[in-house]
């Protein structure tokens, strides 16, 4: 039987001392400064790859650059070089504990599988791939604007083997609740998978184990949260009436997982909200350019002793972990 905990900090909670102690974690962070000037304009992903590494997917292609922001590979169109042609549309890419590369392209329903050298390995259809998340031995777990289930787990040949996750129930037209079920996929060292909802009102993090057994749901439904929430529902219900293809404005718009520990950093457009491991939220920041400009959130990477924050059209920024500054204070 599958069992979810929900964890939600209530309105009356606010107003307890327990509340004034949590509230000096909360703020601004302002970035310390832009990294790989060349990454803006459509960025669409920043992953950890072996040995210090970071995989760097834009519309243009995938990069893998050393700690040292030196460009090791770079799998693009054909003529820039002799790799071969990154995704026509890659949406979401991951690596695993081997180095090889995994990228969606949901235009041409495909995933593709690059050695660590860039080499193109294999292929594999799937419809319309959105996000996707390495697991151990091989696996890969897809998230898609398609399937019944919200995530479906492929073995090292590509054979569908496993699928789960049931959709909430949003809206009563059927193409409208998929739609709104649309989530993102990140994993953490044991092969936990986190599915993060992206158009939902007070946006879930569905945790699961690599089996697809659901451990817990973290939410966001404190006092803050309940304009946009009511904004939310209320596009929902006018859309349904329109009865056209929906189309909705994300609420929550990325998700980073610290893979030793399972803590979820979330973004929802300019704020970073962190969660421990058991769901309870910790802080929520509101997130600067070092020239103080608002940044909009379009995929985290939680590091050791710092956060790398991408915005499609600002690029990626290095932010201190507020977390591990304050337990070095202590």
């Amino acid at each position: 039987m599958k069992t979810i905990f929900r964890f939600a900090v209530s309105v009356c909670v606010l107003c307890t001392a327990a509340a004034v102690a949590f509230a000096q974690y909360e703020g601004e962070l302002t970035a310390k400064r832009r990294l790989f000037p060349d990454v803006g304009v459509g960025l669409r992903a920043v992953r950890r790859a072996p040995a210090d590494r970071l995989l760097v997917l834009t519309a243009q292609g995938v990069a893998l650059f050393d700690d040292q922001q030196h460009k090791l590979l770079f799998i693009g169109p054909p003529s820039s070089n002799a790799v071969p042609a990154a995704a026509s549309f890659a949406e979401d890419c991951d690596v695993d504990s081997s180095g090889l590369i995994y990228v969606a392209d949901r235009a041409a329903n495909l995933i593709t599988v690059y050695s660590r050298d860039g080499a193109r390995l294999r292929s594999f259809p799937v419809n319309a791939p959105l996000s996707v998340a390495a697991l151990p031995d091989g696996e890969l777990a897809v998230a898609t604007l398609r399937d019944s289930h919200l995530v479906t787990v492929f073995d090292k040949n590509g054979r569908e083997i496993r699928a789960f996750g049931e959709f909430e129930d949003i809206s009563s037209r059927a193409d409208m609740n998929r739609y709104l079920n649309t989530g993102y996929l990140a994993s953490d060292a044991r092969g936990n998978l986190y599915y993060a909802f992206i158009y939902t009102p007070e946006p879930p993090v569905r945790q699961y184990d690599r089996n697809g057994f659901a451990l817990q749901s973290i939410e966001f439904t404190e006092i803050e949260a309940f304009a946009a929430a009511q904004a939310a529902r209320k596009e929902i219900e006018r859309q349904e009436k329109r009865g056209k293809q929906p189309t909705f404005k994300p609420i929550l718009t990325a998700i980073g997982v610290v893979p030793e520990t399972g803590e979820v950093w979330v973004a929802l457009h300019n704020q970073l909200l962190r969660f421990d491991k058991e769901g309870n939220r910790k802080a929520t920041y509101q997130l600067y350019t070092p020239e103080g400009t608002s940044l909009e959130v379009r995929t985290i990477l939680v590091q050791k002793n710092r956060i790398l924050i991408g915005s499609d059209s600002l690029g990626i920024f290095e932010f201190e972990r507020p977390d591990t500054k304050l337990s070095s204070t202590q």
